[in-house]
């Protein structure tokens, strides 16, 4: 068996062209010296400027310096405003709370009963017209997964409004029963 080596030399000879190496990329300059240097500060020129000697003392130095220290002063007032408006926010919230809790309140004995009872006759009735509907897709062939996720959302939503406002009706009346 006979090395690679030997193979590759056993064939024909490159010529010394070939065989050497590419040359590297040669750079082409195309700017003339002035340019180069037509980007550097001329000192003698009337852009230099010299500062007061207080400038130290200045509570704003800078350009930048005094449009951070503005940009920071709306930042404030912004803040201000939000935390104002979340405040109020807060009252409105509170105030519909307890408007909703002295109405539950205020409901007696039997009419808790009642709203408990339509309540409850309310959940039962969706839940007998979402499973009917479903029924009567399903041996038509045509329930899907999208009509079996809207069922699902329709149950969570009301769901969601149930635990709400069963949240508010036991907080009003476990504070009248007590």
């Amino acid at each position: 068996m006979s090395s690679y080596a030997d193979v590759a030399a056993s064939g024909p000879k490159q010529s010394p062209e070939d065989a050497a190496a590419p040359q590297p990329p040669q750079i082409i300059p195309n700017e003339s010296v002035t340019t180069s240097t037509s980007s550097l500060v001329d000192v003698d020129s009337q852009s230099v400027r010299t500062v007061p000697s207080d400038f130290l003392e200045q509570e704003v130095q800078t350009d930048t310096q005094a449009a951070r220290l503005e940009r920071e002063r709306d930042e404030q007032t912004a803040r201000e405003k939000a935390r104002q408006k979340k405040e109020a926010a807060k009252k409105r919230a509170a105030r519909a709370d307890n408007w909703l809790l002295s109405r539950l309140a205020a409901l007696s004995d039997g009419q808790s009963k009642g709203l408990v009872a339509a309540n409850l006759a309310a959940v039962v009735g969706l839940g007998a017209v979402l499973g009917y509907k479903a029924w009567g897709l399903h041996e038509r062939g045509q329930f899907t997964w999208k009509t079996a996720g809207l069922g699902a959302g329709i149950v969570a939503v009301v769901g969601a409004v149930e635990g709400v406002f069963g949240r508010y009706f036991t907080k009003a009346r476990g504070s009248k029963s007590s």
